[in-house]
């Protein structure tokens, strides 16, 4: 208990702040090759000719990769999760995104990396592309992925689906019917650190893999299912992360190094630049959120409709999970005692996108905080009083019916409100998040209500 209260030196300060932290890009190992890419100058078109032969023979190239070089292109970074593959490591038939990696080449040095893919030919013929997510269900939708508009894999439905109680009851009972419609939109990740790997070849045939990602053990499963290799033939070695926030759970650059690596039979480096990192890294994902709320005057939520479409880019790659995340956190810290719950992943010609801090569940708070304050200015209500009225108790169930044990909303607004000197009427700074009883559990409350927890020893003495 000596750490708690205290302030106490980071492990790693002295290091970050004298430049002596090891970062991947730090590493010096003899004979290194660099690398560069070919990436799409299009958002969408089909590749009708790539030949990479004047490429592969300019003098220092030592090694070029296109998707015929890897022993499985097309792998989802969640298949052990039961999410299909749909992105290929390099494009094959066609380019989804502006940036997308088509071929890679390893030089001695970036001049001549830089130089060999200008060499490459390619043609395109270039496609519609389609960004506008609330379009994707339109009839015209322009054909951007072999699923579809939107992802198809929820069990029997091509949409995350939620439902409790009966909403439509709720709406016919409701006195106010209070609608938002909320679109927070992309964010880069921006870490000072670019995308970075570097994969050393070893005399026994392993390799040993130097990598930025935040998900050790997760980018080497990610690199062994390309390479088609067994776990025990690669060593990762990490370290400082450079900022990552969840981006660097893509494993962007560790595989092409590896692929590289074992064509060269040589160390290959690949760092992205500044510029590589804004085209063509993930980014947090723009939402598109529609809630609509049936309230009582007095403040109570009785139901809840919400429908959300999430840009997943080009691929699915994490996206199908972070809306599972974001449906079961659409009533935020709230009990609704019915809901209608929507949410489909819609794909689009930007970058895939990612996680970032909070996957899935940002996005859906900024949407029902917001939505809490505009019902609080249609009912003219005290915004703090609606939240702690309408907040998670124990008991309650959640929109997925899980019963709360140990909910934290109240005591935290209670901590806000005092910390800022709101104030509250006697009857709120009282409240609690014990289970609900009296005026806290109105007649529409009492059926969500979770079978209540006994403790004893079954026989008693």
């Amino acid at each position: 208990m000596k750490a708690v209260g205290a302030r106490l030196p980071r492990y790693d300060g002295v290091a970050h702040v004298t430049g002596r932290t090891t970062y991947v890009d730090d590493v010096r190992i003899r004979g290194i090759l660099w690398t560069k890419a070919l990436r799409s100058p299009h958002h969408h078109a089909a590749i009708t000719r790539l030949d990479a032969s004047k490429a592969e023979a300019l003098p220092g190239v030592h090694a070029v990769v296109t998707h015929e070089d890897v022993p499985k292109n097309v792998y989802g970074h969640l298949e052990a999760l039961g999410i299909p593959a749909d992105e290929p490591l390099l494009a094959e038939n066609d380019v989804r995104y502006k940036g997308q990696p088509i071929a890679v080449v390893a030089a001695g040095d970036e001049d001549t990396a830089r130089e060999a893919v200008e060499l490459i030919e390619i043609e395109y013929e270039e496609r519609p592309a389609f960004f506008d997510i609330r379009k994707a269900l339109d009839p015209d939708w322009p054909q951007i992925h072999q699923w579809g508009p939107v992802y198809p894999h929820f069990g029997p439905h091509n949409h995350r689906r939620v439902r409790k109680g009966n909403v439509d009851r709720a709406f016919d009972e409701a006195d106010v019917i209070v609608e938002g419609v909320y679109r927070p939109q992309a964010i880069e990740h921006c870490p000072l650190e670019p995308q970075t790997a570097l994969a050393v070849p070893e005399a026994d045939g392993r390799l040993t893999i130097y990598s930025c990602t935040q998900a050790m053990y997760f980018s080497m499963g990610v690199v062994a299912a390309h390479l088609e290799w067994p776990l025990n033939k690669l060593k990762f070695v990490g370290g400082t992360v450079g900022g990552g926030f969840g981006g660097k759970v893509d494993t962007a650059t560790e595989t092409i190094c590896a692929l590289l690596a074992l064509k060269s039979k040589q160390p290959v480096k690949w760092r992205w630049t500044r510029e590589e990192e804004f085209l063509a890294s993930s980014t947090r994902a723009p939402w598109h959120m529609e809630i609509a709320d049936a309230l009582t005057n007095d403040g109570w939520i009785l139901g809840r409709r919400m429908l959300t479409l999430h840009d997943s880019g080009a691929y699915a790659r994490f996206s199908p999970y972070g809306v599972t995340k974001h449906a079961f956190h659409h009533t935020g810290a709230y009990t609704i005692p019915n809901v209608h719950f929507d949410g489909y992943v819609v794909f689009t010609n930007r970058v895939p996108t990612t996680a970032m801090r909070g996957f899935g569940v940002t996005s859906v708070s900024f949407a029902v905080e917001t939505q809490m304050n505009r019902i609080a200015e249609v009912l003219d209500l005290d915004p703090l009083q609606i939240r702690l009225k309408n907040a998670n108790r124990i008991g309650d169930t959640t929109a997925n019916r899980i019963t709360l044990k140990d909910p934290s909303t109240v005591p935290v607004v209670l901590a806000a409100a005092d910390r800022i000197g709101y104030d509250l009427p006697a009857e709120y700074r009282s409240m609690t998040s014990d289970r609900r009883s009296g005026e806290l559990l109105p007649e529409h409350l009492v059926a969500q209500l979770g079978v209540e927890e006994t403790s004893g020893n079954g026989g008693g003495r």
